[in-house]
């Protein structure tokens, strides 16, 4: 099911980008029309670098577009990969500054919770996504979309501490997780690490300005550490 918004603003045409998972996704969508022009993404689990301006210049094709006739890029910024959301985020900066246009951030949480009201209007929301580890990324949503409560990485197994509340839902891909080791009883939806990419252009285009350039959203340290004992000698000559 297509997530459906009233766009608002000045904002026309938006490319946007999802690099936060394992897909490397992007799409034009025009907010005057309430339409998806054009779509283009692969399944990849690494590779976005080698990928995304591809996977941009095929959506932009498709919808018969060049750069210079978009009006926006939205992007998501996390949590979720780190070499990813560094990705989409560098991409998404490096074509505001160079069209002179906003780039706007949507995090993976807000976008997932944004899919689960048009499934269950009304529901405070659970976004839970799974960090590995025994961890999610997890943030609540009031019934109206507003979030409760900053994102935060929790251990799986203490689902109590997010918060809840009557008619909950669980949506994400670490929502089976918090299911399963809770005595939360309600609907389970959306097993996936990030939005659709459509959902974060719609998403991205009820946002007010002033925007500032979007940032990544990381809530733990990276798993790749530098590995002290391998660093080169310095010399003094």
């Amino acid at each position: 099911m297509q997530p459906r918004f009233s766009a608002t603003g000045s904002l026309m045409r938006i490319l946007a980008i999802d690099t936060a998972a394992d897909r490397c996704d992007t799409c034009i969508y025009d907010t005057g029309s309430g339409r998806v022009l054009a779509e283009a993404g692969l399944g990849l689990g690494k590779g976005h670098a080698e990928h995304l301006i591809a996977m941009a210049a095929a959506a932009l094709h498709d919808a018969a577009m060049g750069y210079d006739d978009l009006d926006a890029i939205a992007v998501t910024v996390g949590p979720g990969s780190f070499t990813g959301v560094r990705v989409g985020v560098a991409a998404a900066r490096g074509f505001a500054l160079a069209l002179d246009i906003p780039a706007i951030g949507v995090t993976t949480l807000e976008g997932i919770a944004a899919e689960a009201r048009i499934e269950f209007p009304g529901s405070p929301v659970l976004v839970a996504i799974d960090a590995r580890r025994g961890e999610i990324y997890a943030q609540m949503f009031d019934g109206d979309g507003t979030p409760h409560g900053d994102p935060l990485a929790a251990v799986v197994t203490e689902p109590a501490a997010l918060g809840g509340g009557v008619g909950l839902v669980l949506a994400g891909s670490g929502a089976p997780l918090v299911a399963a080791n809770s005595e939360f009883t309600g609907p389970v939806i959306i097993n996936r690490a990030s939005p659709h990419v459509a959902t974060v252009a719609r998403f991205a285009a009820l946002k007010k300005p002033p925007h500032s350039m979007p940032k990544p959203l990381y809530l733990r340290a990276p798993d790749a550490k530098i590995q002290a004992g391998f660093a080169v000698a310095r010399s003094d000559r």
